[in-house]
């Protein structure tokens, strides 16, 4: 017999499970979401979150609570009388009294090997830190940030070539995969949950953006890390002639030299310790493009440097 299930998620990342869940014969009964937040070329029209933009065409009714601690809140919560809550970066702290409301537990699906990056930014942080492999878990939720116990999981390989958004897009398709046998699992009463331990807890913490300048003073491949976990957003940057620049993309490189110089004429730059080749990047006020475009507009004199 397929679950009735809340589903509870905000951007891109969540929507596979969503999918998934629908495709797999679960019965969403409704689905919660962030409001819609202004935006549109002006920023006056309000934009509907991925999730709510899936579930309305899904015929899936939609709620946008802009809190779950009332009494009314709970009360319109159980109503939906659902077996359990499937929760993907929803985005909302979920008060124990609505962990408790369905029969079976709120489930979570977290971007990483918990305990290792509990928090906001697992993805960019994984990449950050130089991880050698991310991956997906499936936790029963307690009030605890992301804390619960463990139930399934599946790791992926960070290569050096891997931005945030490819990342983001693997561990996404992953875990919608995931979610479905773990629901499957939880519908048998066969779901097992493992506590997690208390070795290796590191914090994800949101991204800041006075943390996304790029210091070139640092080793080659910790400086492509770093360009990679904020890639796109909200992107490294560095400083060419006065003018910000974003770099999204890169490469390891042979070469050295004074720490930000352009080596050749390829946008090979040298770091602390060996260098990278810039692949991709976006001027101020530009779109992003290709280096040998960048190149083309803009030809580098010999001693070009990045600050």
């Amino acid at each position: 017999m397929p679950l009735r299930l809340i589903f509870m998620g905000t951007p891109d990342f969540s929507v596979p499970t969503l999918l998934e869940l629908v495709a797999h014969g679960h019965e969403i009964v409704a689905v919660y979401t962030r409001a819609p937040k202004p935006g549109g070329r002006r920023g006056l029209q309000l934009q509907p979150t991925p999730v709510e933009e899936a579930a309305r065409k899904l015929g899936i009714p939609v709620l946008t609570p802009k809190t779950l601690k009332t009494p009314e809140a709970l009360e319109e919560f159980r109503a939906f009388e659902a077996d359990a809550a499937v929760v993907v970066a929803y985005g909302m702290i979920l008060p124990q009294a609505i962990l408790d409301a369905p029969k079976l537990g709120c489930y979570n699906l977290h971007a990483s090997l918990l305990p290792r990056w509990r928090g906001a930014a697992p993805i960019n942080r994984a990449i950050m830190a130089g991880d050698a492999e991310s991956g997906v878990m499936v936790m029963k939720m307690d009030v605890g940030l992301d804390t619960g116990d463990v139930a399934m999981a599946e790791r992926l390989a960070i290569t050096d070539n891997m931005t945030a958004a490819d990342l983001h897009d693997r561990l996404s398709r992953l875990g919608a995969d995931l979610m479905v046998r773990a629901m499957a699992a939880l519908d048998r009463g066969g779901l097992q949950l493992k506590k997690q331990g208390e070795d290796g807890v590191t914090y994800a913490a949101k991204i800041d953006k006075a943390e996304a300048r790029i210091d070139w003073t640092r080793p080659a491949r910790a400086v492509l890390r770093h360009i990679h976990g904020l890639s796109p957003f909200p992107g490294a940057w560095t400083e060419l002639e006065s003018a910000r620049v974003k770099i999204l993309r890169c490469e390891m490189a042979k070469g050295a030299g004074e720490p930000g110089a352009v080596l050749d004429d390829q946008l090979t730059v040298a770091c602390g310790d060996g260098a990278i080749r810039i692949i991709e990047l976006q001027r101020e006020g530009k779109g992003r493009m290709q280096a040998a475009d960048f190149l083309r507009g803009v030809p580098l004199k010999a001693g070009a440097r990045f600050n």
